[in-house]
């Protein structure tokens, strides 16, 4: 409780600097300041966020975790007064975690904690023994360096410790390449250390998604650690793996969809979304439960208040993000016929650190309405924003359809030690912050909701101009994404490139 005091306490005096840094200390007149101020006082969006966390838990996309969730936000959404509904869409393949043990032997003979990496295969049921093998960083020279020996054998990769987003990005683009070598060399399976912290296991993706054939594990840190002095000492070592899971092919999933009209353009649309599944290691706190509840939050605030937008506002919570940004990919195939009129779309998924500005996705003329929408959050600034492209989340596929998005750009704060792995739960999330983006989010989404529109939809071959002049390209590769720009089934299609 006195948590919770200390953070009601913080947010009186934040409400107060914010007016006093607008100029609205007399009288609140406008709208988006009305919901600013709503935003910053008390709401459920803290015991919204503990009951999906502790109550509910993981949220591996077709899980009964996951769909206990859809059901929980379609409730929330309609306890606002907030019209919501299920969109229902096609996962390519079902992959659940179930257990995953390992032994070493050889030299030396002791059990590690492992995780399966999401899209691993199943291992026989007696498990498989292969050679373990030390590939360093899995560089192209390590790899070299190893020759024959990776064939049939466990490769082990080092890994540097995970303490930022940068760090994240680095992990996904190294990861890539390095299974790619490993499967050239014809190795059994691969096994990662893990980059979290001592104790803590995580998921992280095989690089080749549900195409993936191989057993994939994470190791322990500390016990990774052991297993790499031992094979650097020379020591013999084999490793026995057990990879059980739950797998299947094509199954049917669902978006949450809320949605305020617009008073005077209800054709016109603005999106926020945010993913509500996870992985299930942890709880899904800081990836992604804090900004499902943030969004909530947002709509419900608006609702209570009355607030009209001019556009209509569409709150929307995404699944499949985890495997492979789907769910908000199949909205922009199902709304197909709506696109010309979304003027904007947000995705929200960095976890509670302070925004710090936003990412405008190489289109510099979001950058003054940006500014113009963020004037009533001023005082919870200063915001400098990044004009370049970036893939990861679910703004991408309204990118690669031309749609203006932005994406927040936040403070580390402890995102990347948590990231995927055991540690994400309710207590890591910064519950103060978390009030002070959803602030800043609610201004945001309002203020693209009522503006003027100056900037175009984009043509495929403007997006293709992007691709050529940045590393849009590599980030789409490294994410499994950049066959489906080329043949059209991800963005905008060819056949209507500069229509």
């Amino acid at each position: 409780m006195s948590a919770l005091k200390s953070i009601r306490r913080r947010l009186i005096l934040t409400i107060v600097l914010c007016l006093l840094l607008s100029g609205q200390v007399a009288s609140q007149t406008s709208e988006v300041d009305r919901l600013v101020a709503a935003m910053l006082k008390e709401t459920p969006i803290i015991a919204d966020l503990q009951e999906l966390c502790d109550e509910i838990g993981g949220r591996p996309t077709g899980s009964k975790a996951n769909l206990e969730s859809i059901e929980w936000a379609l409730r929330k959404f309609k306890e606002a007064g907030v019209t919501a509904k299920k969109e229902t869409f096609t996962m390519p393949k079902l992959w659940l975690g179930r257990l995953s043990t390992a032994v070493v032997s050889g030299d030396v003979s002791f059990t590690p904690n492992v995780a399966a990496m999401p899209f691993s295969a199943a291992t026989p049921g007696t498990g498989l023994k292969a050679p373990l093998v030390d590939v360093k960083h899995g560089s192209e020279e390590d790899f070299t360096r190893v020759g024959d020996k990776a064939k049939g054998a466990f490769v082990f990769v080092e890994t540097p410790a995970l303490l930022d987003v940068e760090g994240l990005f680095r992990e996904y683009i190294e990861a890539a390449a390095i299974e790619k070598r490993a499967f050239a060399a014809e190795a059994a399976g691969v096994v990662y250390m893990s980059s979290r912290p001592d104790g803590i296991l995580c998921r992280h993706n095989a690089s080749r998604g549900p195409d993936n054939k191989h057993p994939m594990l994470v190791m322990e840190r500390g016990q990774a650690k052991r297993t790499l002095r031992l094979l650097r000492a020379n020591k013999k070592l084999f490793l026995t793996a057990k990879i059980d899971i739950q797998t299947n092919g094509e199954y049917q999933s669902f978006n949450v969809i809320g949605e305020i009209p617009g008073s005077e353009k209800p054709d016109e649309f603005v999106v926020i979304g945010a993913h509500l599944d996870s992985w299930d290691l942890g709880t899904g706190a800081n990836d992604n439960g804090c900004n499902v509840v943030l969004l909530i939050d947002i709509a419900r605030q608006i609702k209570r208040l009355g607030i009209k937008p001019k556009r209509t506002i569409r709150f929307c919570l995404w699944n499949g993000e985890e495997q492979g940004i789907i769910g908000s990919w199949k909205y922009t195939r199902t709304h197909a016929h709506e696109l010309a009129g979304h003027i904007m779309a947000c995705s929200i998924d960095v976890g509670s650190g302070r925004i710090l500005g936003f990412i405008t996705g190489g289109r510099e003329e979001l950058i003054e309405p940006v500014n113009q929408a963020l004037k009533p959050v001023e005082g919870l600034g200063p915001f400098q924003h990044i004009d370049h492209p970036m893939v990861g989340t679910d703004h991408y596929d309204f990118m690669m359809q031309g749609i203006a998005t932005l994406v927040p750009n936040q403070a580390p704060a402890n995102y990347g030690p948590n990231y995927h792995a055991a540690s994400d739960t309710f207590d890591k999330v910064d519950l103060h912050q978390l009030k002070l983006n959803a602030a800043i989010m609610a201004a945001l989404i309002y203020g693209f909701a009522d503006m003027d529109v100056t900037w175009k939809r984009h043509t495929r071959a403007q997006i293709q101009q992007l691709i050529d002049t940045t590393d849009l390209k590599q980030m789409m590769e490294t994410f499994g994404l950049y066959s489906g720009w080329l043949d059209g089934t991800r963005g905008i299609s060819k056949e209507k490139n500069d229509k």
